[in-house]
């Protein structure tokens, strides 16, 4: 709740700052990557930069969201931020991959607790017949953060120091911190309760063995050895012991009888269907342009902008006319859009027009923008305040699932693919010793003065290859849009309350 003495504006310019840091944070190091690994080495351990960084924010949200719920929000979301700060400043000093790694977990951990706490504070201060724009506003910052992130961390990486794409969180943080600080002053009273540390802790096994699994799987370690059906194993256990402590807890992590409803169930179920297929999105289209049509890196920052701005429309929409209807039947627009865009993609070959390549983005980015606003307000309906953060975290942390484990599953399938096609493409030229296909052909594919000297009819089918491979993985993303839509189909008539429209309905 909110104290009469708290400065609401100012409040929500923190907010917005806050989430804007943490959502461009992953972009901006994805952009400066290879620099960062050219500086410090340890090539063979990059991935854990960011693997790091998710295994702890995943972790940390519901914890935080339960937390916030108990002792207030104000508290934790300001932890997190300094935490994030402190973690950045860190990344900043770090003189190896493997420290970065571990300063990376640190900023997970204040991660966690940010971006599920910002949604949630809105919810508390906002009347419902604002929460919609509010909730759109914020996703619409979260999708720009998403085209501005990797323009601004190729700008630093290369005109200032790949360092300062951790600096530069620290003055965005500050000013975040003292907004909120001074201007968000709770009026809510908390009791002393019980910490679930039984949950927090079998929570965070499971969470970390699963990442871990899907990481090193099909990499480091092959999916039938050992370590890794282990984890996967140790994952199951935990996660099952999670739960049946939580049924018995006197203050769970995750209260199950949250997902009874049928509201809340169909919004976390929709929440990780749409990590899982977005995250695809932002993988393979850039690869797309850059392998098939032969667009330069250095633009790879401006390759997603029609499909983010679609994004933005989509999150906007979704927050303006949450008022206006259910739900449900919001839901039924982005889950179209989403099909319909999802579906043009998949019919992408290497003479489809740039423009019908944009327009597609445009499509599926509205499509998924309304997710964005509408999922979060809709797992907090009807509930009380004390079982907001948790509601809204829970939602976080299973659209961040989605997204680990659709890049991970998608991208298995396409590479495989890509093996395959390749493999029938130059067989018949390898037997003869004409042409030998290997990973460093590949990856001459995405650089501009390699590429021209391949010959014609090789690079034809090269990007043939590699063309069909991605667009097979759109036309299998339909598979979890579908069940989206059947998702959405049994989500029920609920839609946002204000207060005129109930006035109304006590009258009547």
């Amino acid at each position: 709740m909110l104290d009469k003495k708290s400065n609401i504006k100012l409040v929500v310019a923190g907010l917005l700052l806050g989430i804007f840091m943490a959502a461009i944070d992953n972009t901006i190091v994805a952009t400066a990557m290879g620099t960062i690994v050219s500086k410090l080495g340890g090539i063979d351990q990059f991935v854990w930069v960011t693997s790091a960084y998710m295994v702890a924010s995943m972790a940390g949200m519901p914890i935080f969201g339960k937390l916030s719920d108990m002792y207030g929000r104000k508290r934790f979301f300001v932890f997190g931020l300094c935490v994030f700060l402190i973690g950045s400043a860190l990344c900043g000093l770090a003189n190896s991959i493997v420290q970065l790694s571990i300063f990376r977990a640190i900023q997970g951990i204040g991660g966690g607790a940010l971006m599920p706490i910002a949604f949630t504070i809105i919810f508390d201060v906002f009347p419902p017949e604002n929460r919609g724009k509010m909730t759109g506003l914020l996703g619409a910052v979260f999708g720009a953060s998403s085209v501005i992130g990797p323009l601004l961390g190729s700008y630093i990486t290369e005109y200032i120091s790949w360092h300062w794409v951790f600096y530069i969180n620290v003055p965005i943080g500050i000013v975040s911190f003292l907004l909120v600080f001074r201007n968000y002053k709770e009026s809510l009273q908390h009791s002393k309760q019980q910490i679930d540390w039984g949950g927090a802790i079998t929570l965070v096994i499971s969470v970390i063995s699963l990442m871990f699994a899907l990481e090193l799987g099909g990499d480091k370690y092959a999916w039938n050895s050992v370590q890794i059906i282990g984890l996967f194993v140790i994952f199951a256990v935990f996660l099952v012991t999670f739960f049946i402590l939580e049924k018995y807890a006197k203050e769970p992590i995750l209260p199950l009888w949250l997902f009874k409803r049928r509201l809340f169930a169909s919004s976390q179920i929709l929440a990780f269907l749409y990590g899982g297929t977005f995250i695809i999105l932002t993988v393979y289209i850039p690869i797309f342009v850059q392998a098939v049509y032969g667009g330069a890196a250095t633009n790879a920052g401006l390759i997603l902008t029609p499909m983010m701005l679609g994004s933005v429309a989509g999150s906007a929409s979704g927050g303006i006319f949450q008022t206006k209807t259910s739900y449900r039947n919001l839901m039924i627009i982005s889950v179209i859009a989403y099909f319909i865009g999802m579906y043009s993609l998949s019919t992408l070959t290497p003479d489809t027009a740039r423009i019908l390549l944009t327009l597609f983005m445009i499509i599926v980015g509205y499509g998924m923008g309304f997710s964005f606003s509408l999922l979060p307000t809709a797992s907090i309906h009807n509930l009380e305040p004390r079982f907001r953060g948790i509601a809204n975290s829970t939602n976080a942390f299973l659209r961040t699932l989605g997204m680990t484990l659709g890049v991970t599953i998608f991208g298995s399938i396409q590479n495989k693919l890509l093996t395959s096609k390749l493999k029938d493409a130059f067989a018949g030229m390898q037997n003869n010793g004409q042409f030998h296909m290997d990973q460093n052909s590949l990856r001459n594919l995405f650089q501009s003065s390699e590429r021209s000297k391949i010959p014609g009819f090789i690079l034809d089918k090269i990007v043939n290859a590699m063309s069909s491979s991605i667009t097979h993985i759109f036309l299998y993303a339909l598979i979890p849009i579908v069940i989206a839509a059947i998702t959405v189909a049994v989500m029920g008539n609920a839609r946002v309350k204000t207060a005129q429209k109930q006035k109304n309905n006590a009258q009547a």
